[in-house]
């Protein structure tokens, strides 16, 4: 049995303009241009630049609380008055010319430099150098082999385009024999590919080609031993070094040096004369040419804190452009109210006057929320530069204190969201290097007298710990917890593991030197 019911319910939904904020709030500085100019594209309304005369539509919302003046209405009056208006129609009157005059103008450029222009303030690009990419190298390189036929060429243009970035050939010769037959419909066989292969893994730089970390090592090495202007004592280093990665490859990994110098019946100072030469090889051999798909990525700091006796906080320049609304959108909803006036407005009247109207709401918006990511990120931040005021004074890491996002939260009286959103992918540059925001954010535990002490002091010290170590003897976990116990730090060497893990350094035996 169907039967309807009336019921109420509290829903939380966020408004347009609460979801863009968020969303603004999100992106890094260096995102925000390329957001900005999506809003210019998407919206004539809006505009960017200082403003040659007072606009009222900016300066309502600067002074959204204030008192408008009754004998001047703002241009949402203006827009309200013509859709109440109820007077008898009279004859229309064409709109096009408005509509017309202003699509056909260009739209507002970009970062144009107003009257107001400084070029001490200008925001100098970072020059990129041109350079030929890793694969355009190899390819110069193909040029000098002796090819019999195009087959040849094809055979060997596919092995160098399967190379990846770092330099080795992770591709079996089966896939590419597979390759060849469905991109360029070219049979060959294993022996083939193996051929050309070994005739590429000659080019330049030494180790191209390989397919494992092993072969790219001895590659290297065996480049090595036959260059003329090496010494014979060297090439009976690099022999022992190769024999090292021939046959002792997960002994020399796992750095079980006493083990090797055992089974190869040398000394101590040979077996380290050979790991040196295995240490200066390159396991990464392409890592010194661009890479036609690795993108670089340059940090832009978002907040800038200068220590001038005191402590001064600013926001990247690049955090508040200048934008207000285009001016011939004011000036069209003036037109519409003068044409209009004592009569009642027809229906293509109605359609431009809604969707001026839609622009220059959507423009209100996405600079109010401009406005209020400014105010937002700069009331965090402020509120992390005084909650961690010893640390933007010293630079000392171990003067942090413990710092949660509620801590920030409580001070601001933002919710812990929003301040994850600033703190997320936002930089401040400091005198002591450019800083992740979310770098300063950490537990806490308890030393030896009951005072809570930051995470990060703690990772400071066992780092430091580790750096001065005897690395013959590097210091186990459970030793490196004693010290720390010593130094007054109540720790589990558990949590000395995972400090360990999240510094990136690796346990005592792979930090082993000879």
């Amino acid at each position: 049995m169907l039967k309807q019911q009336l019921s109420h319910k509290l829903q939380q939904k966020l408004s347009p303009q609460q979801i863009q904020l968020m969303k603004l709030l999100q992106i890094p500085t260096a995102v925000l241009d390329q957001r900005v100019q999506e809003e210019l594209e998407a919206n004539p309304a809006l505009e960017e630049g200082e403003l040659a005369e007072e606009d009222e539509i900016t300066e309502m919302l600067r002074n959204a609380d204030d008192d408008k003046s009754d004998d001047e209405p703002s241009d949402s009056e203006e827009i309200d008055d013509l859709e109440r208006d109820e007077t008898p129609p009279e004859e229309e009157v064409s709109l096009d010319e408005y509509l017309t005059d202003y699509m056909d103008d260009d739209e507002p450029s970009y970062k144009t430099r107003g009257d107001s222009y400084n070029p001490d303030e200008e925001q100098k690009a970072i020059p990129l150098a041109v350079e030929s990419t890793f694969h355009e190298y190899l390819e110069q390189q193909l040029g000098m082999l002796d090819f019999k036929d195009e087959r040849e060429e094809a055979i060997a243009r596919q092995i160098v385009g399967s190379i990846d970035d770092d330099g080795y050939l992770r591709r079996e010769s089966e896939a590419i024999l597979d390759d060849l037959v469905f991109s360029q419909n070219v049979s060959a066989t294993k022996e083939e590919v193996e051929k050309w292969l070994s005739r590429i893994q000659h080019f330049d730089p030494p180790g191209i080609g390989a397919r494992n970390l092993q072969e790219c090592l001895l590659l290297q090495i065996d480049n090595k031993r036959t260059k003329e202007d090496v010494s014979d004592e060297t090439k009976a280093i690099l022999k022992i070094s190769r024999k090292i990665i021939s046959h002792h490859f997960d002994e020399f990994t796992k750095k079980h040096y006493q083990r090797m110098q055992r089974q190869l019946g040398l000394t101590e100072p040979q077996l380290k004369e050979a790991i040196d030469e295995i240490l200066k090889l390159n396991p990464k051999p392409a890592s010194g040419y661009v890479s036609s798909t690795r993108n670089t990525h340059y940090v832009v700091p978002d907040f800038i804190i200068n220590n001038n006796g005191e402590l001064e906080l600013t926001l990247n320049t690049r955090n508040a452009p200048d934008l207000h609304i285009n001016g011939q959108y004011r000036d069209m909803l003036r037109s519409y109210k003068a044409t209009t006036k004592g009569r009642r407005a027809t229906k293509n009247e109605k359609e431009a006057i809604m969707f001026i109207k839609q622009k220059i709401d959507s423009a209100k918006w996405f600079i109010d929320a401009i406005r209020q990511r400014q105010q937002t990120m700069f009331n965090t931040m402020y509120a992390i530069m005084n909650y961690q005021y010893d640390f933007f004074v010293s630079g000392d890491q171990r003067t942090l204190r413990p710092m949660i996002l509620k801590d920030i939260a409580d001070i601001t009286g933002l919710d812990i969201s929003t301040v994850s959103r600033v703190a997320n992918s936002k930089f401040v540059q400091t005198e002591f290097g450019t800083k992740r925001l979310k770098d300063f954010f950490s537990e806490s535990l308890q030393n030896k007298d009951g005072e809570e002490v930051s995470t990060l002091e703690v990772k400071k010290i066992l780092m430091d710990i580790i750096k001065d170590e005897n690395k013959r003897k590097p210091f186990s976990d459970e030793k490196l917890k004693n010290m720390l116990l010593e130094k007054g730090y109540n720790i589990a060497r558990r949590t000395v593991a995972k400090y360990r893990e999240q510094l990136n350094i690796p346990v005592a035996r792979l930090r082993k030197e000879l």
